[in-house]
């Protein structure tokens, strides 16, 4: 029933997105970080609706009317550019079958990516596509907080099947990276009850993320608590109220778990640590050997391994966004990515600092602070995850690079609450009579 009624509904949504492509912009967000037909069990499971979607969208971009427009920021270069670079070093790639296989899933993305920015330019469609990221990871993590209650947290909660998210500790990242989304979101909501639930969906994500039992996701969660924290203007309340709640629910879950986040103060007791080192080695030795264009994507190969690994006998993935980027891009690929996030951050504070004291800003204050708490989750536990390709992030990237032209097109707009009214007289009295307060407002206009 699931398959008839998820295909029934993206296979009627195809010539809506043709009217509106924008839609399919929505549904693709949905489709490929949700992934609902790993919820199915039968045809739709490996149903292509992703792609179908995307060419809707592509068809719908020649043939609607809605404007369009790619904004040239810093940011949008240095990611054309990175996503040029990828296509570069796959040509030399190591395991080139494989990374053909990689290459075709990472353009669709970086795709989207690109038609995102080329065609969301209202506050309203960024609201919608925070939502959607938002509601999309939150299902799982919902799910897996109310499943880490009923079992006591003593088993796992893992990711859709065939999802960048299926690894329990890549899921417990991405769950990071919407609870301060949907923080935004319960702060532009009035509605109480909607209020309450995105607190409730906050609090499951959260005790998701511990019953993910990632060790990698802990540290990230700390370290966005403590940001949050620091960013905080009433640091005392909201201190006080981490120092009841995080020990409170740290407490409800088991010795077991209590015992693998101690373990990784004896990391070089462990095994999976010490095969991440190795890992972490192995790529550096690739960009070494191959400084400029590394070894291509998915790199980490038994056959890979055995030419640059120190203990070529535990092939296994890379587990780091830096290490996966130096190790299949090289040196300039890393550096690539490296700018593009700082530019991001950049891109966050200089609308953080725009809209401080503008209150008809401050939906935009209060977004870029939120996906500043994001980017240091994801730069935190990325640290430890293969995950320099997946979509929410490169979602977020687009979501603020539409911000900052929005937030910039209101500046420089005449700010209208500056106009006194005037009494009308005559006609022609009232009309010289407006012309001279618009006159007189203009000079204290210091957004002119």
């Amino acid at each position: 029933m699931r398959d008839v009624v998820l295909t029934l509904f993206l296979f009627g949504s195809l010539p809506f997105i043709l009217w509106r492509p924008t839609y399919g912009v929505f549904l693709w967000a949905w489709v490929s970080v949700m992934s609902p037909h790993r919820l199915t069990w039968d045809f739709a499971y490996d149903f292509r609706f992703a792609l179908l979607i995307a060419i809707a969208t592509l068809v719908g971009i020649l043939i609607s009317r809605e404007p369009k427009r790619l904004p040239v920021t810093p940011v949008t270069v240095v990611l054309f550019l990175l996503v040029l670079w990828m296509n570069v070093t796959t040509l030399f790639s190591l395991e080139y079958d494989q990374s053909l296989l990689m290459w075709d899933r990472v353009m669709k993305i970086m795709l989207m990516t690109f038609v995102a920015l080329f065609l969301l330019h209202t506050k309203l469609h960024i609201q919608i596509l925070i939502w959607i990221l938002a509601l999309s990871v939150g299902f799982f993590g919902i799910k897996g907080g109310l499943f880490t209650l009923k079992e006591g947290g003593e088993y796992r909660v893992w990711g859709p099947a065939g999802s960048f998210i299926e690894d329990n500790n890549a899921l417990a990242l991405a769950i990071i990276m919407i609870i301060p989304l949907l923080w935004y979101l319960h702060h532009q909501m009035k509605n109480r009850w909607v209020r309450w639930g995105l607190l409730a969906a906050m609090v499951l994500c959260g005790l998701s993320v511990l019953g993910s039992h990632s060790r990698g996701g802990f540290v990230a969660i700390m370290s966005m608590i403590g940001f949050l924290w620091w960013k905080s203007h009433t640091k005392l309340v909201t201190g006080f109220v981490l120092a009841m709640l995080v020990p409170a629910i740290i407490g409800f879950m088991p010795d077991k778990w209590d015992q693998r986040m101690w373990s990784i103060q004896n990391y070089e007791q462990d095994g999976s640590a010490m095969a991440r080192f190795n890992a972490w080695t192995m790529a550096v030795n690739i960009a070494n050997d191959r400084p400029l264009v590394g070894g291509g994507f998915e790199v980490a190969t038994e056959k890979v391994y055995a030419l640059y690994a120190p203990d070529p006998s535990v092939a296994r993935s890379l587990h780091s966004v830096y290490f996966q980027m130096l190790g299949e891009h090289g040196y300039v690929g890393l550096a690539l990515f490296l700018l593009l996030w700082a530019l991001v951050w950049r891109d966050a504070s200089m609308i953080i600092n725009q809209s401080r004291s503008r209150q008809d800003l401050q939906w935009a204050f209060d977004l870029a602070r939120m996906i500043q708490v994001s980017l240091i989750g994801y730069a935190v536990g990325g640290a430890f995850l293969n995950l320099s390709y997946y979509d929410v992030p490169y979602f977020l990237l687009a979501a603020l690079a539409l911000t900052r032209v929005l937030v910039e097109k209101q500046i420089k707009s005449p700010d209208q609450s500056t106009v006194l009214p005037v009494e009308p007289q005559t006609v022609n009295g009232a009309q010289g009579a407006r012309r001279e307060a618009v006159a007189t407002a203009r000079p204290f206009n210091t957004y002119r």
